[in-house]
Order: C-alpha cells, then sequence, then structure tokens
C-alpha cells in the first residue's frame, strides 16, 4: 500500500491513501459531502457537481471532490499537508447553484413519486435547496422509456447522473443504455428502443437517485414509512445474499438488497428482488387429505394422525428440497432416522461427497474472486445460476483476469476462453503446463450441472486436480439454497436419492418440488406452495415460506447466514421445524426439543461450525480417489433462470419474464 498523506479536512488532520479522492477522504474524516452521480462501485462521472468543496491554493473556484484525488493536490506554504474545506461560503453558494440547476427542470411530481420519502434529491434539496424558483421557462419534457416489466421510467424527473446507464455497461456487462444529445436535448435512453436483456436490471432502481427510475410492480402500493423492515437471507440461488423484505400488514410489498462486501456487495439479482408477487399465490394455507383419489381439506389434527397412521412400523425415506432451512433439515433427519429410515439432501442426483466439506463447500471464499488472476468455470452458466456471482467474475475479468470456460458455450457479459464442451476438454485442461498461474490467486468453479451426471465424482476429482496444478482454490456453484446446510448435518445417504427411496414405503417430503416421485409410496408433502411436490401427496401439511420463518441457510462458500421472520404464514401453515416436531410425537419418536432455541442447541451440539454466523469456517482439503471421466458433453443445471422453485413458478411476473427471455432467443437478429 503507498504512502499515507496528510490532509486538512475542515481543521481536521487526517491520514490518507494518495489514491484516494476527495470525496472519499472526507468520508474517512467523517465529513459528509452531497453527491448524485458518484457511486463507489462505478466509475467516476463527474456531472452532476452537488459534490463541489474548496481546495485552499488551489483555483479560485469550487472543485469536484469525487473527481480530484488527493495525491494531485498542492502542499501548503512550507510543505504543509493540503487544506480541503467542506462548508466555507464559497461551497454553500456553489452548492446552492447546483442545487438550483438540477431542479430547472425537475417536476413537481413528489406526491406522486414512488421515491417519495427515500429520495436523495428531496434529502438535499432541503439542505441545500430554496423554496422559491427564479426560473419561469416551461420545463422541459422527454418522452418515458419501456425497459421492461421491471423498471418503470418517469425520463422527465432524470437529472443526467448516469448512474444507470454505468451500471448497465460496467456491472450488468450490457450495453443498452445510454445518453444521447447536448445540452438541453440530452437524454438517457436505450438503444433502438430495446428492453434491457439483464437479470440484475432492478438495481438501477436502487442506484437512481431521483424517481426516474422506479419499480413497476410495486407502483403506487405503499410508502417507505408504512413498511416493516426486516434484514433477511435470500434464498433464490446458492449465494445467499443479503436483503430487506418490506412488509405492510401480513404482505411482503417488496424486496431490496442489503451491503455485504463478502457476498452480494449491494446487488441482487431480479428473481430476488422481484419474486414476492410468487408468496402471494398458489399458497398451501390449510392441511389436506387424499381421500378416494382426491386432495380434500382436513384439520392439523387430522392430518398428523393420517401421516402418522401411515409412517408407524414403515420403512420411510425424507427428501430434502432447495429452499429448506438448517433446523427443517435436522428435524427431519432426527424423525425419519429415528424411524430406521434414510434422508437425502442431493434430490438433482449431485455426486457430492459426504462429509467432505472442502469440496461440497469448497475452499474459495466469494471475494477470493476480486483478487483472482486465473478463474476457470467447469459446467456452469453463472449469468442464470448466480447472476451477482457473475458480476463479480466480469469485474475481475475488466482488472485482467483470464477466464476459461468448458462447458455449454454461453454469454457471461464477458471474454473467456471457450476450452470445449466435454469431459475429454477438462481432461486436456489437466495436460497443460501452467507455468505462472500457480503464483498467482486462482479459482476453479464447478457448476451443479458438471456434478449431478452420472461421473459427478470424477469431474470433481478432476477438478481437485487442476486446483493442485494451478495453484486453485476450488467453488462448487450450487443451485440450491439448502444444500450445504444439509450436507453439514449429515442428511445424506450412501448411493444418493435411489438408496435413500430403494423400498421405502413412505417418503417424507419436505418441499423438493423437482422430483418425480413414481407410484406405490404414501407421501407426506410439506411445504409452501401447491407445486409438483402437492401433486403426487398423499398427506400435504401446510409449512413456512422463507420469508415467514427465521432460520440458518448455509451458502455456497459455507457461510452460515441467519434468515429473520418478516411475515407470518398464511392461513393454517406453520414453521417447518414445529410440523416435524408435533408430528414426531404422534409418530412416538418424539424430538428432544421444543423450541427453535433448544433446537439451535442440539444442531450445534453436532455441527459447531454453524453457530459462527456470517463467518467462512477454514475448510480441510481431502483429496477425492482418481475416476476415469465419462465421453459426455457437460449441461447446464438451470434451463430458465425465472421459473427454478416453486415460489418462482407461481409468479405471474417470473412467468412474463420467462416468455419474454425465450421469445428474446427465438428472435433471428440482423447481421451486422
Amino acid at each position: 500500500m503507498a504512502d499515507k498523506r496528510k490532509i486538512i479536512i475542515d481543521g481536521t488532520e487526517i491520514e490518507v491513501d494518495p489514491a484516494m479522492t476527495i470525496l472519499q477522504a472526507c468520508e474517512e474524516a467523517g465529513i459528509e459531502v452531497p453527491r448524485f452521480c458518484y457511486h463507489e462501485r462505478l466509475s467516476i462521472a463527474g456531472n452532476c457537481r452537488m459534490c463541489l468543496v474548496e481546495v485552499v491554493g488551489g483555483p479560485p473556484k469550487p472543485a469536484a471532490s469525487c473527481a480530484m484525488q488527493v495525491k494531485d493536490m498542492r502542499p501548503g506554504p512550507e510543505g504543509a499537508p493540503p487544506v480541503v474545506k467542506t462548508n466555507s461560503p464559497m461551497v454553500k453558494k456553489a452548492r446552492e447553484g447546483v442545487m438550483e440547476f438540477l431542479l430547472i427542470n425537475h417536476p413537481l411530481d413528489c406526491p406522486i413519486c414512488d421515491q417519495g420519502g427515500e429520495c436523495d434529491l428531496q434529502d438535499q434539496a432541503v439542505a441545500y435547496g430554496v423554496d422559491f424558483s427564479r426560473y419561469r421557462e416551461p420545463k422541459r419534457a422527454t418522452e418515458e422509456l419501456n425497459l421492461g416489466p421491471l423498471v418503470s421510467t418517469a425520463m422527465t424527473r432524470c437529472i443526467s447522473c448516469t448512474r444507470c446507464v454505468r451500471f448497465t455497461t460496467e456491472v450488468a456487462g450490457i450495453t443498452q443504455m445510454g445518453q444521447t444529445g447536448r445540452g438541453e436535448d440530452s437524454e438517457i435512453t436505450s438503444y433502438l428502443n430495446e428492453t434491457l436483456a439483464s437479470n440484475l436490471q432492478g438495481n438501477i432502481i436502487d442506484l437512481c437517485p431521483v424517481g426516474a427510475l422506479t419499480s413497476k410492480p410495486y407502483a403506487f402500493t405503499a410508502r417507505p414509512w408504512e413498511l416493516t423492515k426486516t434484514e433477511t437471507i435470500d434464498v433464490m440461488d446458492a449465494l445467499g445474499s443479503n436483503i430487506r423484505v418490506d412488509t405492510k400488514g401480513r404482505e411482503v410489498m417488496r424486496i431490496l438488497p442489503r451491503n455485504h462486501d463478502g457476498v452480494n456487495e449491494e446487488w441482487i439479482s431480479d428473481k430476488t428482488r422481484f419474486i414476492w408477487d410468487g408468496l402471494k399465490r398458489q399458497r398451501i394455507d390449510t392441511p389436506y387429505i387424499r381421500k378416494n383419489g382426491k386432495l380434500t381439506k382436513a384439520t392439523w389434527a387430522e392430518a398428523l394422525a393420517a401421516a402418522a397412521n401411515a409412517m408407524k412400523g414403515k420403512k420411510v425415506a425424507g427428501i430434502v428440497g432447495d429452499l429448506a432451512p438448517v433446523e427443517a433439515v435436522y428435524a427431519l433427519k432426527g424423525l425419519v432416522e429415528g424411524l430406521g429410515g434414510h434422508v437425502e439432501c442431493r434430490v438433482d442426483g449431485a455426486k457430492l461427497p459426504i462429509g467432505n466439506r472442502g469440496v461440497y463447500a469448497g475452499t474459495a471464499k466469494i471475494e477470493d474472486i476480486d483478487d483472482a488472476k486465473f478463474i476457470q468455470m467447469i459446467g456452469t452458466n453463472p449469468r442464470d445460476e448466480a447472476p451477482v456471482l457473475n458480476a463479480r467474475i466480469r469485474k475481475a475479468w475488466v482488472k485482467g483476469a483470464e477466464v476459461g470456460l468448458v462447458g455449454e458455450a454461453v454469454d457471461l457479459t464477458y471474454g473467456y476462453t471457450h476450452v470445449g464442451t466435454d469431459r475429454a476438454a477438462l481432461e486436456s485442461l489437466l495436460n497443460k503446463d501452467y507455468g505462472a498461474v500457480v503464483d498467482q490467486p486462482s479459482i476453479v468453479i464447478v457448476g451443479a450441472g458438471a456434478i449431478n451426471e452420472a461421473d459427478g465424482e470424477a469431474v470433481l476429482a478432476a477438478a481437485q486436480k487442476l486446483c493442485e496444478a494451478t495453484g486453485s482454490k476450488l467453488m462448487v456453484l450450487h443451485t440450491a439454497a439448502s444444500r450445504v446446510g444439509a450436507m453439514d448435518v449429515n442428511a445424506v445417504t450412501e448411493g444418493g436419492l435411489d438408496a435413500a427411496t430403494n423400498g421405502a414405503e413412505v417418503i417424507y417430503n419436505l418441499g423438493a418440488d423437482e422430483v418425480e416421485i413414481a407410484d406405490g409410496p404414501f407421501v407426506i408433502y410439506q411445504g409452501s406452495h401447491g407445486d409438483l411436490g402437492a401433486h403426487r401427496a398423499d398427506v400435504v401439511l401446510p409449512g413456512a415460506a422463507y420469508t415467514e420463518e427465521t432460520g440458518l441457510f448455509v451458502n455456497l462458500e459455507g457461510r452460515p447466514q441467519l434468515a429473520l421472520r418478516a411475515a407470518f404464514p398464511p392461513g393454517e401453515a406453520k414453521e417447518n421445524w414445529a410440523i416435524l416436531r408435533a408430528l414426531s410425537s404422534e409418530v412416538g419418536a418424539t424430538l428432544p426439543y421444543d423450541s427453535l432455541a433448544q433446537l439451535r442447541n442440539a444442531l450445534i451440539e453436532d455441527v459447531p461450525h454453524l453457530a459462527q454466523i456470517d463467518s467462512v469456517p477454514e475448510n480441510e482439503v481431502v483429496a477425492l480417489p482418481e475416476k476415469p471421466l465419462g465421453k459426455a458433453t457437460f449441461r447446464n443445471a438451470v434451463k430458465d433462470f425465472y421459473l427454478t422453485n416453486p415460489i418462482a413458478r407461481s409468479s405471474v411476473l417470473m412467468a412474463e419474464l420467462s416468455a419474454m427471455a425465450k421469445a428474446r432467443k427465438e428472435t433471428p437478429v440482423a447481421a451486422e
């Protein structure tokens, strides 16, 4: 790190990295500088001029603090540290002038604007604006853009900060937005009026400092001060993005990202952000029992009795779905194994080694991607499997990382070396000489599609060998949020799903909606949505969705995170662990805890690292035995990004986005 440089801000002397901008130095000193266009994760534009400060000894005019570095400041007399003033009369006058210019064309939309109450322009107009206008000219108006079903536009409100343009270009990696024209004619627009083709586009709603870009599905439904805000964890993919769920009464109104540098920075995917309409539809809100081939409503007592009678003295198997919290998985394992049965969480056939955490949770952290110089992906499409992780890989690529892919050739928003599509291409990587790569930080990322085939173990062993050859860390890109946590509590059976369910007379299905269960066994389904699992069930027990109960989720790097309850389950639905606890006493194999706290204590006694919330344990590397690779080509695990789980399949918006994505693929594009 470079030597620190002394600088005096508003009379306070601090030491900062000379590469910092004055604005960042002011933040270090705890002094707030207003800004509209500056954002720490985007390139510097310097075009709103709100962050003006006075640099003593510099030019006799205010300087844009976001675009001037500390090292470019002239020292004072006799080598004294340079001096910055953020509250002098010159600065005050300059900021008031900038605010007046920004408001020349801004409409008085606040009462009908969705940004009202959380608008940067409102806040800063209070601090730096005046309560009258000197302009008598008519305000400029512009046409609205159609960016698709997610982002609502009111471009007359736009102040040309270009944050949306910079985000879509630099982070999301699409080139559909830009600014055209000059002076009064300048406007933000999309190329040939295209809608945005990115699964990260919702982030421009958060970035917009005014009401020009707002959420279309959330439009005119609530004001920020009416909402109850709950900080929790997302389960749409295995990344474990940190989110805030805003509720009004019992209803989830919107989902926003929370900043977590180690996981999702401050971005979330569109599925995470807009999934909430799926939480209201097709919900199972009362127990059902199948009578004469039809599911009929029942009371809890009847449903639990029917399930218990079916389970007593029978061979039971338990299967774990993709969205189950660790506590529910642990309770299911306790119940089923107490009856002499087997439990399995690898319902997609993933050949993850039992007990080898250095493989199934990997050895790489998500933030290791930032500094990686070499990233090799095997059988994955992170743009669909974890869009926020994909943006992180793109960031590394922009900084010069070399990216390679074995598997289907897809558009990942960045350049990569396509090694091939089959197992032979993976073998060819093992025979290469990597030379200088070994001494650089590097990562091998294995996709879920690569390990759920018959030779999944051989692929993982080859990936481990590649890590050894290149000095890389291993990351397994799971698609199921519950997978690592379920592997941690050992909800697995030697031989996988077939071995667990082989000869089972009763199958207890904990929210697994992507599994076809053959005719024969009696099926008890516990879940939140009337999806595939409920259609096959003989008894349906209504459980809570991920926003409706407190639970642990372990993300793909092995970081345990706590999801908190934001709303209550609808109707008769109950928390998942509580249903299993109630059923256990009906069956006569009572689980040894009566509260979530007692369950957690038992869980942590069994799996101590789950107590370390939000930290990534070091995983020991245990080498897998080498096995011959098959001949097949790699197939990606996610076929349709928008319809991967029962909540998404219940969402009208996700269905529309899925149809749009399909149509976009099929539309022939004219030759350039």
